[in-house]
Order: structure tokens, then sequence, then C-alpha cells
């Protein structure tokens, strides 16, 4: 059996079809016996010239020259740390994974890793664009930026703990999601001045995962009307995995059904099970499961995703709502995303809403304020202030939407209708009306107060 290349990189090209189709291959995971162990292995580089890292968990080959602060040095000890999580993942015991180790090459010129042995010419590894697993052996090209260098040998990294510890043989979705999200993470420097893993399944700040790009990918997919749903993602037929697009859209599956509400716990399950080509019926099967509710779920988290994406804060409840035949007061929490009214709208209804109150957003200083003295707490009105806008608008203001199906058949997402202090506006659908602060989903953690909002 043959893998499929499991890599990604900054030199794939977004090509993703606006019906989003031939997207995602099932993986075929291999567990050919090993020619060699990782000791001989390393004995052949050194006879090879090439340079050899070692930790517990990692053999890392290059012909990479060593150059003062590139961090290629400290790559070996920060898999070490990053095995530890993954472990902790999959709740493997230290038993288990106490022994287990993978062998990595991080290529420059790669004719010298095929005269050297240590990439084989028997058809068993594809020419990969930017690395490929096998087993307990992976293959890397080296990347020019740091963090993408490390995103991706972390990336390679599960990929070889799941074919070997967990004997994984899963659709791509999974495969290729589960390796996104365990691999994406940053570095904080500890007290003694020592840079660590720090897993960041849901990254927080573009600078935590420079040159990754799958949030950025996803809001492009998203405005081009490209991005595939739920459904699409989980039955996609076999294809070469070579889209970047994909990579972020199987990235988007996982975190989605880790880090929901309605089915973390369940799905948490799931991967404790045989990771197996039965995954995605797992998934459908599992309890409370509603495929047309997580359909909905998921494209509502797609259409706000943005750094720091908090799920709890940002889980909509899609309660019908009673008929609006009078005047209504309701309260909106600044700390929450789109927030259920209780009233429904038919669509051509019009509708007048008035609203009062004032929010805090925070500290000044979170938001890039200039401020003296004490760092002052921002406050805001139904209008908004415009110290930041965030997705055309100023932070704080008030919006009023619906969940819209388009008429041309593109992807339900929520449709803003009016916003700020008041205004008249006429329903877009049949269906509740909902509200929300407008802020990033990665702030609202730092938001407090509420608007009262009466609606006519």
């Amino acid at each position: 059996m043959r893998a499929f290349p499991s890599g990604s990189g900054q030199a794939k090209s977004l090509r993703l079809p606006s019906v989003a189709v031939r997207l995602l291959p099932l993986i075929v995971l291999v567990f050919a016996p090993r020619p060699a162990s990782a000791a001989d292995d390393a004995h052949v580089a050194r006879r090879a010239g090439l340079r050899v890292l070692q930790s517990r968990h990692l053999t890392l080959i290059t012909d990479r020259p060593e150059r003062a602060d590139d961090g290629v040095g400290d790559l070996p000890r920060l898999f070490d740390e990053a095995v530890a999580a993954w472990c902790r993942h999959y709740r493997l015991d230290d038993q288990r994974s106490a022994a287990w180790h993978a062998t990595g090459c991080l290529m420059v010129d790669r004719e010298r890793f095929r005269a050297a042995g240590l990439l084989p010419t028997d058809g068993s590894v594809p020419d990969f664009a930017n690395g490929f697993c096998l087993a307990d052996r992976f293959w890397m090209t080296d990347q020019s930026n740091p963090a993408y260098r490390r995103h991706l040998l972390f990336h390679e990294g599960v990929h070889a703990l799941t074919l070997t510890l967990r004997q994984a043989a899963v659709p791509a979705w999974y495969g290729e999601g589960i390796a996104e999200y365990l691999a994406t993470h940053r570095l904080d420097v500890d007290a003694a001045g020592t840079a660590r893993f720090v897993a960041t399944p849901i990254p927080q700040r573009p600078d935590d995962v420079e040159q990754l790009g799958r949030i950025e990918r996803l809001q492009a997919l998203c405005r081009g009307r490209a991005m595939p749903g739920l459904a699409e993602i989980f039955s996609l037929p076999p294809q070469d995995h070579r889209d970047l697009g994909a990579y972020a859209a199987n990235w988007a599956a996982v975190a989605f059904l880790a880090n929901h509400p309605a089915h973390r716990e369940a799905f948490r399950g799931v991967e404790l099970l045989p990771l197996d080509r039965n995954l995605t019926h797992r998934v459908e099967t599992m309890p409370d499961w509603d495929g047309e509710k997580a359909a909905r779920d998921f494209d509502a988290f797609i259409g706000d995703l943005d750094y720091g994406y908090d799920f709890d804060r940002m889980t909509v409840d899609w309660s019908p709502g009673r008929p609006l035949a009078a005047t209504q007061a309701v309260t909106v929490a600044a700390d929450r995303g789109w927030q259920n009214s209780g009233w429904a709208l038919t669509r051509g209804q019009r509708c007048s809403l008035q609203a009062a109150g004032r929010v805090t957003l925070g500290l000044a200083s979170a938001r890039g304020g200039a401020h003296r003295g004490a760092d002052p707490v921002l406050e805001s009105e139904p209008h908004g202030i415009s110290l930041e806008w965030y997705r055309g608008r100023p932070v704080g203001t008030l919006l009023a939407g619906q969940w819209v199906t388009p008429a041309d058949g593109s992807r339900a997402a929520f449709r803003v209708l009016a916003e700020g202090a008041g205004g008249t506006f006429t329903a877009a659908s049949d269906g509740p009306l909902y509200l929300r602060v407008n802020d990033g989903p990665g702030r609202l953690i730092d938001n407090a107060g509420r608007f009262t909002v009466t609606l006519r």
C-alpha cells in the first residue's frame, strides 16, 4: 500500500473549485517493516557527512549547514515536548509512549539522501512537495521560515505517531486535520530563557503561526463561496492531497468537532476508539448527533472564524422563537456572539429597533490604544467606537441580523440587517432575529455589560 503525501507548504496553490469537489483524499496508511533502526540511520547519515540531531523521541538528519539562531538545533527537544502533548491528547500511557521514536530527514538537497540510501527510490516514497510520512520515518523539505519549518516537522510527527502508536488508517479529513490541529503551536520563553512548545490548536494571534495562513485561507474560501460544508469534507472522494485549502478545511473540521460544546465530549470518545476507515461513520452516529444542525453550526463557525475563536461564547441557539407581534425588549450581552432574541420575523416584515446602554470592551492597551497613567477600560454605546474597526464596522456597534440562505444556493450565513442605536429594516428570511455586539471572537472574554434593545 502507498501513503498519500501528508506535508503542507507555501509552494502549494489554492485550486478549490466553486462547488468544492475533489478536495480531500482518503489516507491509505502504511505499516511496512522498517529496513533499519534509527541508530542505523544515524550511522549511515554520519558516514555520508550529514548532520544528526537526536533526542528521546526524534533522530533528525539534515544536510542544512549549522547556522546560529536558525532554531534547527532546538527541533529535537521541541519535538519531545510536542510528543508529550500528543500523547496526552490520545491518553497514551507512559509505557507505550516512552520508547517511541521517529526518524526525520530535513532536506535541502534530496539527492544527498538518495545517494546515502536514506530516501527510498523503490517507489514507496512519492515525489512530494513538502513532506511525506511512512510509518515512523518521514521526510521534509527545508523551509525558509523557522516557524513554518517547525510546523511541518510537527505535522509529519503527528502522522508518525498516529500511524505507529495508534495504527491509524483513517479518512483524509481526519488524518490531515488532526496533524494540522496538533501541530499548530507557538513558542513561549520560560524563566530560564528557553523556548518551549505550547499547543495552540486554535491560534490566538497571527504572529503565533507565521506563514501558516490557515484562517486567512478559510476566510478567502468563504468570500469566494468555495468553502465546503462539513458533509462535503467528510465524503469527498480520494484524491491526491496537494491543495493548501484542503489542509485548512480539514483543520477546520477537526477543530469544530474537538471544541464545539455540542460535539467535543462525544468526539473525544471517538478518538479513543480504533482510528480506522469507520471513523466518519462513528462521528455521524455519535450520541445526539444531528447532521443538519451540525452542518449549520459548522457554517456559523466558518462564517465568523478568526484568531482566538471562542467556541463557548460563539455557540448559536437555533431555537425558532415566537412571532414578533408587539413591542418587545431584549438584552444583548457584550461577551457573546450572535444571540437569539427569542422573537421570529417573517420574510418581508418591517421591524424597527432602538438600543440603549453601555458596555465595556477590555483595556485600551489590548487594542493598541495610546494612554497615559492607568490603563483605561474602553466603553461603548450601541453606535460603537472608532478606535478600532472589526469587519468593516466600529467595535462595540450593536448588530441585528438573521441566518439567511442566499437565493443563488450558496452557503447560509448571518446577514447584518441593521446596526447602531436605532433604525428600521426588512426581514430577509423567516426565522429568529439575532443580535450581538461587534467584536472579534477572540476578544469577547474581555467584554462586559449589556445593551437593551426595543423591537417593534
